[in-house]
C-alpha cells in the first residue's frame, strides 16, 4: 500500500479583515509540497507578510482552514518544526554571531548539546565561521542576513519561512544564499520565500504563487504558468534585406500552417514550443541564402508574468468598478424620470 505524503502547507479560505474593514486577505487557497522551494510574490500591500504571520500564529486570521505540516493552522505545537527569518531581523549588537545562534536556538527549545553541534555547521554553511566570535555590531547588512538565514535553520526545521532573505546582499552573497536554500531542499526541508527580487525567485524556486489584492491570482511551476506563451525565435544576420525576410516569411507560412509566424527586424518569431514546427522556417532561411546567427525557445520571465498578472487583475478590478458605477448611474436616471 502506497502512503500519500501530506502537504507541507495546505490552506483554504484564509481571510483577514483588519479594523476599519480593510481586507488584507480575501480567501487564499495555497498548497506547498514537501521538499520544494516555493516563492510567494506580489506587489506591496498584497498580503504576503500577513499570510505568513497567520501561518506562524503571529496574526490571528478572520477565517482559516487547512493544515501546516501535520497540524491544523494555529496549532503552536507544529511551530517547533518551523524556522523563520522575518524581514529586517534585528540581532542584539553586543552578541557575537555564535552567541546569537545559541540564543535563538535556546528560545526554540533546543538543548545545549544540539546547539553546540548545530552552530558551527551552519556558520560554515553560510560562510560566517571566521566572524563567529566577532560582535554583530561589526557585521555588514549582508553578513547579518547570512546569520539570519543560519538562525532560521538552527532547529533543523521541516519547514522554513524566509522573508526577503537576500535583501541588502551583494551578488556573491545572493548566489551563496541560493546555494544554502538548495542545500536545505536537498536535505528534505520545505523552503517558503517571500521576495520582491523576481530574478532571484526564478532561479531557485520550484513553484511560485502570485498574490494580488489579497487573493492568489496564479500558482504553479514556471513551465505551467508560461504554457502557451512560449515561442521559437530565429535570428538572421543583420545584412539580410527586408525583401529576403519577407520572402522567407511567405515561404515558411505555407508550411507552418495555422501556427502564427511574425517578423521583427532580423527575427522570426514562431508561436510554438514544438521544435518540429520551427524546421520549415529554418529550411526557408537556408534556401534564401541568409545566415542564421541564433535560435532559442523564449518564454516570459517571472517579472513579465508578474506584471502581466498584476495588470490583468487591475484591469478586471477597474472593469468591475466601472460597471458598478454605471449601474448606479442608470438607477439615478431612472429615479429622476
Amino acid at each position: 500500500m502506497t502512503t500519500v505524503q501530506a502537504q507541507a502547507i495546505d490552506i483554504r479560505q484564509v481571510r483577514k479583515t483588519f479594523r476599519g474593514g480593510v481586507e488584507a486577505l480575501k480567501g487564499v487557497d495555497l498548497t506547498v509540497s514537501p521538499g520544494e522551494i516555493f516563492g510567494l510574490l506580489g506587489p506591496n500591500g498584497a498580503g504576503k507578510s500577513t499570510l505568513v504571520k497567520i501561518l506562524l500564529t503571529i496574526v490571528k486570521p478572520s477565517h482559516a482552514e487547512g493544515r501546516l505540516l501535520d497540524g491544523a493552522v494555529g496549532d503552536k505545537r507544529v511551530l517547533r518544526r518551523v524556522g523563520y527569518l522575518p524581514e529586517h531581523l534585528r540581532f542584539p549588537d553586543y552578541l557575537t554571531g555564535r552567541q546569537a545562534l545559541d540564543y535563538f536556538a535556546a528560545l526554540a527549545g533546543m538543548d545545549r548539546s544540539a546547539r553546540r553541534r548545530r552552530s558551527p555547521e551552519l556558520l560554515d554553511l553560510v560562510g560566517m565561521s571566521e566572524w563567529a566570535g566577532q560582535r554583530i555590531a561589526k557585521y555588514s547588512k549582508g553578513m547579518r542576513q547570512r546569520l539570519g538565514v543560519a538562525q532560521s535553520l538552527m532547529n533543523e526545521p521541516d519547514l522554513v519561512f524566509l522573508d526577503e532573505p537576500t535583501d541588502g546582499v551583494d551578488p556573491v552573497g545572493r548566489r551563496d544564499i541560493r546555494r544554502i536554500l538548495e542545500h536545505a531542499r536537498d536535505e528534505g526541508r520545505t523552503v517558503f520565500i517571500n521576495s520582491h527580487l523576481l530574478g532571484e525567485l526564478e532561479m531557485v524556486c520550484d513553484r511560485v504563487a502570485i498574490l494580488v489584492q489579497g487573493s492568489v491570482a496564479r500558482q504553479g511551476t514556471m513551465d505551467a504558468l508560461t504554457s502557451g506563451q512560449r515561442a521559437f525565435v530565429i535570428r538572421v544576420a543583420q545584412e539580410t534585406t527586408q525583401e529576403q525576410i519577407s520572402a522567407i516569411a511567405q515561404a515558411a507560412a505555407r508550411s507552418v500552417g495555422s501556427i502564427p509566424l511574425e517578423t521583427s527586424g532580423s527575427e522570426f518569431r514562431l508561436e510554438s514550443e514544438n521544435p518540429a514546427g520551427a524546421q520549415p522556417v529554418i529550411d526557408a532561411i537556408r534556401k534564401s541564402g541568409a545566415t542564421i546567427i541564433g535560435m532559442q525557445l523564449r518564454k516570459p520571465s517571472l517579472e513579465e508574468l508578474f506584471l502581466q498578472t498584476v495588470g490583468d487583475t487591475a484591469d478586471a478590478a477597474g472593469a468591475r468598478i466601472g460597471k458598478s458605477r454605471s449601474k448606479r448611474g442608470d438607477g439615478k436616471q431612472r429615479s429622476a424620470k
